[in-house]
């Protein structure tokens, strides 16, 4: 069989390594691994690929794969890859969703500590040589015990959310697409319907966004959403920038009418130099690595390999996107 990989991005970390291609070469000899490191390379060769190992595919790339039968993501978005074509065709698409569940459940935690101790104000402090205890105390300090969390997606990642935040003292109650007790989530005190989100924000101290980017979630907080949060309510997330109102959470930050945000995504990426949000004194930026781990290519390659045994053996494969719910 002829395997296509093709994981490639303009930053370094998101480049699979020769190493981990050699790898699966060594450990599937039976078949041809063609590694495309680009684009142009990928759309010379897919015509010859029965399978795919691909962070992204252009349409153009999908209408000449005669051949695919399968497309394994290293992430767990893959929407970049449903376009009507791919929708339509019996071509199966997994994703590698709960890879990252725990390193991104870490980030959430520590950037929501962050915030609640005023960590940015500290090191802002630090660079100027400047005492600014009364300043920080004046501000208060706030515990993630007691506090009210919603989390928005209860996928493996709102999961690992939930489960940490919990631990440490917070009600958490969560939003989800499909109905489910609050029973099948450890951690989580109250599982609603993506309808009830606008009666849950008033009562939360901070908001997770840890759902996918679908046609449904795509705006999901906007101006309304944002008018309905507490004053001091934080706001993460660590999902698609897609989700948010960019301008009316500008606005909404600039105006103080909510308390913060730490914003691991964006619309655009790289976010643009004269973005406000690199300005805005509440709000804690991180360049999309909330999903990195140290063993990251490890991972998504054993995960790759796991299903590619499956499906050598005709056998169910783990992770199957539902090419028409989008995750």
């Amino acid at each position: 069989m002829n395997i296509l990989i093709s994981i490639h991005s303009t930053f370094a970390m998101w480049n699979i390594p020769q190493a981990s291609v050699e790898r699966l070469r060594g450990d599937f000899p039976q078949h041809t691994f063609l590694h495309a490191p680009g684009d142009p390379e990928a759309l010379g060769v897919i015509p010859e690929a029965e399978a795919a190992f691909m962070g992204t595919m252009q349409r153009e790339q999908f209408l000449a794969a005669g051949r695919l039968r399968w497309v394994h993501s290293p992430a767990a978005g893959v929407g970049g890859m449903l376009f009507p074509e791919m929708v339509a065709s019996p071509v199966i698409i997994t994703n590698s969703r709960g890879m990252s569940a725990d390193t991104i459940a870490e980030h959430v935690l520590a950037v929501t500590l962050a915030i609640f101790r005023r960590l940015p104000h500290a090191c802002r402090s630090q660079h100027d040589r400047e005492w600014a205890q009364d300043a920080i105390s004046a501000a208060g300090h706030r515990s993630i015990a007691g506090a009210r969390v919603l989390v928005i997606g209860l996928g493996a990642i709102g999961a690992a959310v939930a489960a940490r935040l919990s631990a440490l003292g917070a009600t958490v109650r969560g939003i989800r697409r499909r109905a489910a007790s609050a029973a099948d989530v450890d951690g989580v005190a109250s599982i609603h319907a993506p309808d009830e989100i606008g009666a849950l924000l008033p009562r939360a101290d901070v908001v997770v966004l840890s759902a996918p980017h679908t046609r449904e979630t795509r705006g999901l907080i906007g101006r309304a959403e944002l008018a309905a949060m507490s004053p001091d309510a934080i706001l993460v997330n660590v999902s698609r920038g897609q989700l948010v109102d960019e301008a009316a959470l500008i606005d909404a930050l600039r105006d103080r009418r909510i308390g913060g945000a730490a914003l691991d995504v964006f619309n655009d990426e790289p976010l643009p130099a004269d973005s406000p949000f690199w300005t805005l004194p509440n709000v804690l930026i991180t360049p999309h690595t909330a999903g990195w781990r140290p063993d990251h290519w490890d991972a998504a390659v054993a995960l790759f390999a796991g299903n590619l045994r499956r499906f050598e053996a005709g056998r169910p494969l783990l992770n199957v996107v539902d090419k028409l719910a989008g995750y």
